[in-house]
């Protein structure tokens, strides 16, 4: 038996899968791990949306009609998730918002 190639195991839809059930957990434990002293309920939280959003087509259409209806909202949600396309949008916007001051 070989070595296992850890980077391209995300690959198999069984292994996608898993992980999409593992966010589920996560994001069901939060009320459990809400209550203990600690950011430990927004991490658990953040951790398990991460990878629903991740792995999960239907998950990623829902969180783009969630952005259009509530923007700011979105605006959070990208920056606690770290997506570097919410980073791509902050940097164009203060882009433009400078260009625009020049002018």
């Amino acid at each position: 038996m070989g070595k296992i190639d850890w980077r391209h195991l995300t690959q198999y839809p069984a292994v996608r899968s898993a992980l999409v059930v593992v966010g589920f957990i996560l994001i069901g434990l939060t009320p459990v791990v809400g209550p203990i002293p600690g950011p430990g309920g927004v991490i658990v939280f953040a951790a398990g949306l991460s990878l629903v959003l991740r792995y999960s087509a239907w998950a990623k259409r829902a969180y783009v009609r969630f952005k259009r209806k509530h923007p700011n909202k979105g605006e959070w949600a990208d920056w606690g998730l770290r997506r570097p396309s919410a980073r791509r949008r902050k940097e164009l916007r203060e882009q433009v918002a400078l260009e625009s001051q020049d002018d």
